[in-house]
């Protein structure tokens, strides 16, 4: 369940001074007894160098000071990694811990994990959510609107990030909030209210409405394929606190811009032509402008948050001053209290491993991307082939900057592998006559942007039947997706069965699987064979991430967002 839920309504209490709870910062100070000391004017003040050690007769030298207070930072450290679980720094962690707020991932049907590579690595998936709640004064006074205080949420900014399994690269997907898509059924994991799937498509952003972020990821895994190992939701309040704690953020506008139009609408950004180091409100304000970039879409929007995380990469990465236990202690503040995440990500330490795993990769590793769309009427769908093309490559942990392939390129070349021999999956539980095999045909047609073929599995059945299996049937329903056709048998004993189907429909072995889903051989007809008797042979894999994504490098300092002519000033 959501811990600490209330604190997210009405006024939030003032929290404890960390000082209160271990944090002692006086650890990260010159001037401890035996060492250079400051003078109440400020001077520095240096002990005599002629000053013997306690002890011994030998003088402490300079070097020997130096070395004794290396010696003694090094040893305070150790001490407080060592004993921080116990006393004040435990409380200070435990602190810290009490700030996070939780919500459990779902439990409805979930896409497939991903499969290790050759090392065993996996790769990490995390679904990004910013909510335009205005569920208490501070979300309110930034996020205006007033017609919309208290209202259901809405997940207006959706991003995945997808960190590589061998963790070299990364990359980003942004989906538009007013991307049309079909809901599926939701739990919300407080109330156990259920919201039934949506019978027609509707904007993604709802999602967040529907009992909370575990839909949004649901929504995301239907929709993509994609396994999602963990979510992370800040608001409006949180967005600013975590700006405020970096310290800042360049940003770039290639003209004056001030983002509000006649009416009143817009974020209220005003910037100057050239680079700005952002931060607070007005990191929110850009990261929420549609008025006054570009075209004035949640699409020119999305590429300027993906401008503003590539930027906070490089200055989180470069920002020496992070180093400085005011700063650290202010975002770990911070960054504890903005965030509602799953319970896989529950503790500081958790959120640290994560933060550790995320930096290994480079910023020319980074790519950010937004999902091929095209219009309709208003709204956005996402584009036939090219949204699918950049799923897949995310599925198959292929690296959207294209290094990898230019790796494998270089590599030299092997002798190619023999293909394995598909009669050795064949089953030992021998087939019946095809007569007496029943199969049940369903439909799963349909793709992210077309709705089912009407009338597909009568189709496979009468071609079924055809082929001397009198006892197929088609299945009233129909699948929200297949993305592949395969054939499903729940026990051993019809896996002879299921293969003999697969073979008189020309479909190979591998599309052959067991699933204690089905209760007799399950056909189910994919989105690769819409149309015709015999199923299409695979196309060969192109891994090039689409133009269409509108591919950005995370090394990109360059990038400038287009301002509008009619929101200069």
């Amino acid at each position: 369940m959501r811990q600490d839920s209330a604190r997210r309504e009405g006024t939030v209490p003032r929290p404890r001074d960390a000082d209160e709870l271990g944090w002692d910062e006086s650890l990260y100070e010159q001037g401890a007894e035996g060492e250079n000391s400051t003078s109440p004017d400020g001077d520095r003040r240096e002990r005599s160098g002629g000053r013997k050690a306690a002890g011994t007769g030998i003088p402490t030298t300079p070097a020997r000071r130096k070395g004794r207070r290396a010696l003694r930072w090094v040893a305070i450290v150790l001490a407080v990694l060592i004993l921080g679980t116990a006393g004040a720094g435990y409380l200070y962690y435990e602190h810290l811990n009490g700030n996070i707020a939780t919500t459990p991932m779902p439990d409805g049907d979930r896409a497939p994990e991903a499969t290790p590579n050759a090392a065993g690595q996996t790769p990490l998936n995390i679904l990004l959510i910013g909510s335009d709640a205005r569920d208490n004064a501070e979300n309110q006074k930034l996020g205006g609107a007033k017609e919309t205080f208290n209202a259901t949420p809405l997940a207006d900014v959706q991003m995945l990030l997808h960190l590589s399994a061998d963790r070299t690269n990364m990359s980003v997907i942004s989906m538009p909030r007013d991307t049309l898509v079909q809901l599926p059924e939701c739990t919300d994991p407080d109330s156990g209210k259920v919201y039934p799937a949506t019978q027609g498509r509707v904007m993604t952003n709802t999602s967040l409405g529907r009992g909370g972020p575990g839909c949004t990821v649901l929504a995301w895994e239907k929709l993509t394929g994609i396994h999602i190992n963990h979510f992370m939701v800040v608001d409006f309040a949180g967005v600013v606190s975590m700006a405020d704690a970096i310290g800042g953020v360049p940003v770039c506008v290639d003209a004056n811009i001030h983002s509000r139009t006649a009416g009143g609408k817009g974020s209220g950004l005003k910037l100057e032509k050239g680079t700005t180091y952002i931060q607070g409100e007005q990191a929110l304000q850009w990261l929420r402008t549609r008025y006054g970039f570009e075209d004035g879409s949640d699409i020119a929007r999305a590429k300027a948050q993906h401008m503003y995380m590539n930027a906070m990469v490089r200055e989180l990465r470069e920002n020496a001053t992070l180093s400085n236990p005011g700063k650290l202690r202010r975002l770990a503040e911070e960054a504890t209290s903005a965030l509602e995440v799953d319970e896989g990500l529950d503790t500081v330490k958790k959120l640290y491993d994560l933060s550790n795993e995320l930096k290994r990769v480079p910023p020319e590793r980074i790519t950010m991307t937004t999902m091929p769309y095209e219009y309709v009427g208003a709204r956005v769908q996402p584009k036939p082939g090219d949204a699918e093309q950049l799923f897949r490559l995310v599925r198959d942990d292929v690296a959207l900057d294209g290094k990898d392939k230019k790796k494998r390129e270089k590599e030299p070349e092997k002798e190619p592998e023999e293909k394995p021999d598909e009669s050795a999956q064949v089953s030992d539980d021998p087939a019946a006559e095809p007569g007496e095999i029943g199969v049940l045909v369903v439909n799963g047609t349909a793709t992210p942007t077309t709705a089912s073929v009407p009338g597909r599995a009568s189709a496979l059945v009468a071609l079924l039947q055809g082929k001397g299996y009198a006892r197929a049937a088609a299945d009233g329903s129909q699948l929200p997706r297949q993305e592949r056709t395969v054939i499903r048998f729940p026990s051993a004993d019809l896996e002879g069965d299921a293969q003999a189907v697969a073979k008189s429909l020309g479909l190979p072995l591998s599309s052959v699987e067991e699933s204690r889903e089905v209760t007799g051989v399950t056909l189910y007809v994919g989105a690769d064979w819409r149309t015709g008797d015999v199923p299409p042979k695979p196309a060969p894999k192109d891994d090039r991430t689409p133009e269409s994504a509108d591919p950005m490098n995370g090394a990109d300092d360059d990038a400038c967002m287009h301002v509008n002519p009619n929101f200069t000033w």
